[in-house]
């Protein structure tokens, strides 16, 4: 991976950069002191079961993310659409190899119409960069695709409720089916329940690989840049999904 672009990454984040562990004396990754981490890993988040994931059909299938986005700017299947500015679609290439996905949108991407817009999406962007990815690229492998679980506004940016999920579920299916991506990435613990159909906490479930929808398309998850900035103290294993990541589109695209 680029130093340089490690580097920013981890400078954005102000996580200290470490040396080896074997030059630092740390205890291996294979020693005992990380195995009830691994068990839980084991236990909680190898497959989440397929029958636990909904992949429905969209009300009235889209032939295009075009024709989609415009399904969804009229969409009023929740109360969600009562208090949005506007629905929240998307950034970033349809042709990305990469599908970062959100739980919704607040207020700054609510009054843009864009998600990750925020000091949020700053972050995220800046991990991104670091494994060579961006919403501004047009083609693979630079290019990310970003949407959210849900694409309008919960009020006071609270989580969205089961019935809000489902709602707008065959969009996001729709979405995930017409990019094609080679990976999801799920932020956080609320699209990684969402997408996963559990309600196990994000601890639980980080280190898995998932499958989402009729293609099975391979799911990782890591943490809400939002949570990061708040937690500064788990920024590091940010990175080391974010370097999971990266290996896995290296390996996806050979």
């Amino acid at each position: 991976m680029n130093p340089d672009r490690r580097a920013a990454y981890l400078r954005a984040l102000d996580v200290t950069v470490y040396r080896p562990r074997a030059v630092a004396g740390s205890v291996p990754a294979t020693s005992a002191a990380v195995e009830p981490e691994a068990a839980a890993r084991a236990q909680y988040a190898v497959g989440a079961p397929r029958s636990a994931v909904s992949a429905t059909a969209p009300p009235a299938s889209a032939a295009s993310l075009d024709a989609l986005c415009r399904q969804v700017a009229e969409c009023r299947r929740c109360k969600l659409c009562e208090a949005r500015t506007q629905t929240v679609f998307a950034a970033g290439s349809p042709r990305a190899e990469l599908m970062v996905i959100g739980e919704g949108p607040g207020a700054d991407e609510d009054a843009k119409g864009l998600p990750f817009v925020g000091r949020a999406g700053r972050l995220l962007d800046q991990m991104l960069l670091a494994i060579g990815r961006s919403r501004a690229g047009d083609e693979p492998p630079r290019s990310v695709y970003i949407a959210n679980v849900v694409k309008c506004r919960p009020p006071g940016n609270r989580d969205p409720q089961p019935d809000e999920v489902e709602a707008c579920r065959p969009y996001l299916d729709r979405q995930i089916e017409l990019v094609a991506p080679k990976l999801i990435v799920a932020l956080g613990r609320v699209a990684a329940q969402r997408l996963l159909g559990v309600n196990l906490p994000l601890s639980k479930l980080r280190g898995g690989q998932y499958e989402y929808g009729p293609r099975n398309t391979p799911v990782l998850l890591t943490y809400h840049p939002a949570y990061l900035l708040r937690s500064p103290s788990e920024k590091a294993k940010a990175w080391d999904d974010l370097k999971r990541i990266h290996r896995f589109l290296v390996a996806a695209s050979k």
